[in-house]
């Protein structure tokens, strides 16, 4: 039996936890604790190895937890996580467009971030899904760093929201239909919405902070008079007309709730952008779990506004307990415990996501470690070789004459057989040559369909093509691509809404209608890498109602049914024709 340790960096908090792992799937909690890191600033230099390794030191000796290998997952607000969909095409080219993913929308230089991804199957159009991952190089290695210096030596570098998926997975296995697992932290929450091989998650910026800021500003008191009074006094209202007969905790209820309505809120827009961009359906149910889901009442207020079923998350489906564990306290411990259990699911074959962010020093770091043991048997083996050699080099000499006699003689005949294989190889090549002109020829029929669908697959609801026009060749220049221009025009009330969404899911990442069009068509494998412009963007009337805007890119050629078929050679400038 192995053990393994599990490290959840929170926005507020770091949750330690021990499990044994017996076998391929079982695991036993055996001991956790948790630091506080409220006040920790991850781009201020030094404060990981101020705050973080002395809290790790902490909670590990209070908790008995000795150091070893260690999951760790970052929190959502370190990622930037991403689940994508891309058209069937070669794996080589699916590794492609996943870097060429990341470069479009992680906003650091790709040199500066860790990412990784995974595919997920197929969705019902045929397209393959995939979950991208990525965070900044020089956070993950801040932790990383901090964790090694307590004496762990990490693994796995997860991201919170997966680690919470591989739980829900282990937990509700064969779940039907759409699950929202809503992950209420201190300062943000993360929803997570999982239907099939759809996936959809954002961090919302209303949590148990706010919670608190609010009751601080009603009552005129500080930040921690408020939370002690959020944890001692408060609840969530159910609304109506009913009062507390506590006066405090009547006003405390209502604040409470009033927070807790505006996320309601941004989790119906969520609903909404999910079902519209990835055409999923409305979820059947919710999971709370996080530091923040332990108010009262709070089950109530989302089945009342949200019409679903509402349960807490249970993280420890197929999870035993240790002797050491205090069942009681864990009832309420468990709320910040869920992505710790999926963290341990990694050193399992259960996890159904195995995102690794472990930065590339780390990952060289231990293939050197596993290199030692074969190195040092490697050397023993040239030693007895060597002396093998020297002892028995007089015979050795004698049996490789006859050997070499035997090879030539074997070449000899094979050269024969060369000859003909060699006109036999030329005549296929001439046969495939046909056959690939032809098969280009039968697929130039389809390319301009082909093509219009490509952009069409590109525009966002409300917009509609007016135009599409070759672009002339600029003097005897044929050597570049052949560029289409297509004309474009959307009401513009509904582009900005989209442009407002757009903004909402990326971070405030600003983006024209124009731009998002355009960026959606750099992924298509059928257009050409580095040749997507905007050309001209313009309102069609005074009022602003419409807007008309145009792009300039050229379409891949057919695919070449023989990949090895020679192509015509082209004519250099001014040869004779």
């Amino acid at each position: 039996m192995s053990r393994i340790v599990t490290l959840n960096i929170g926005a507020s908090r770091a949750v330690l936890a021990e499990y044994a792992v017996k076998g391929k799937t079982g695991l036993t909690l055996t001991a956790y604790g948790s630091a506080d890191l409220a006040g920790l600033d991850w781009e201020a230099e030094g404060a990981a190895e101020a705050l973080l390794v002395p809290a790790l030191r902490e909670a590990a000796k209070a908790a008995g937890i000795k150091p070893g290998p260690i999951n760790l997952a970052l929190n959502g607000q370190m990622v930037f996580p991403r689940f994508t969909k891309f058209p069937t095409v070669p794996a080589d080219k699916l590794e492609e467009l996943v870097r060429y993913e990341v470069e479009q929308e992680v906003p650091f230089p790709i040199d500066d971030i860790v990412f990784d991804h995974q595919f997920l199957g197929q969705t019902a159009e045929g397209d393959t899904a995939a979950m991208i991952v990525a965070a900044k190089l020089d956070q993950v290695t801040k932790v990383t760093d901090a964790v090694s210096a307590v004496g762990f030596t990490p693994v796995v570098v997860d991201a919170g929201p997966m680690a919470v998926l591989n739980t829900i997975k282990r937990s509700y296995p064969g779940l039907a239909g759409g699950t929202i697992v809503l992950d209420i932290g201190a300062k943000t929450t993360s929803l997570i919405l999982v239907e099939n091989e759809k996936i959809y998650l954002r961090s919302i910026p209303v949590a148990g902070n706010a919670i608190t800021k609010e009751i601080a500003q009603a009552f005129g008191c500080t930040l921690e008079e408020a939370e002690a009074l959020k944890r001692e006094r408060g609840y969530v209202s159910l609304g109506g007309v009913t009062e507390d007969a506590d006066e405090i905790s009547d006003r405390v209820s209502k604040l409470v709730r009033t927070s807790l309505t505006r996320l309601h809120a941004e989790i119906l827009r969520s609903i909404n952008f999910y079902r519209s961009q990835q055409g999923g359906n409305a979820p059947q149910r919710m999971f709370i779990t996080g530091g923040s889901a332990v108010l009262p009442q709070i089950d109530e207020f989302f089945r009342e506004t949200l019409k679903i079923d509402v349960d807490f998350l249970n993280p420890f489906g197929g999870i035993d307990f240790g002797p050491k564990i205090d069942t009681a306290a864990l009832e309420t411990d468990a709320f910040t415990l869920a992505e710790s259990a999926g963290l341990a699911l990694r050193a399992t074959d259960a996890a159904a996501l195995t995102i690794n962010l472990m930065p590339p020093a780390l990952i060289e770091k231990a293939r050197a470690v596993k290199r030692i043991p074969f190195l040092a048997v490697g050397a023993i083996a040239v030693l007895g070789a060597l002396g093998l050699y020297i002892v028995g080099e007089g015979s050795l000499r004698d049996v490789a004459v006859a050997e070499t006699e035997a090879v030539q003689a074997k070449n000899n005949t094979l050269r024969q057989f060369e000859t003909k294989l060699k006109a036999e190889q030329k005549k296929a090549d001439e046969e495939l040559a046909k056959s690939d002109a032809f098969q280009r020829l039968m697929a130039s029929r389809f390319s301009t369909l082909t093509s219009l669908a490509t952009v069409r697959r590109s525009l966002l609801p409300g917009m509609w093509l007016t135009a599409w026009e070759t672009v002339p060749k600029k003097g005897d220049d044929e050597e570049s691509p052949a560029m289409t221009r297509v004309t474009v025009r959307g009401w513009r009330d509904a582009l900005s809404t989209l442009e407002s969404e757009h903004r909402k899911q990326n971070d405030g990442r600003k983006m024209t209608a124009e731009e998002i069009v355009a960026a959606s068509l750099k992924t298509m494998p059928t257009v050409m890498p580095g040749t997507v412009k905007i050309v001209s963007q313009k309102d069609v009337n005074t009022k602003g109602v419409l807007s008309e805007f145009a792009i300039e890119l050229a379409f891949a050629p057919p695919a070449s049914a023989n990949p090895n078929a020679k192509k015509p050679a082209k004519k250099r400038k001014g040869a004779r024709r």
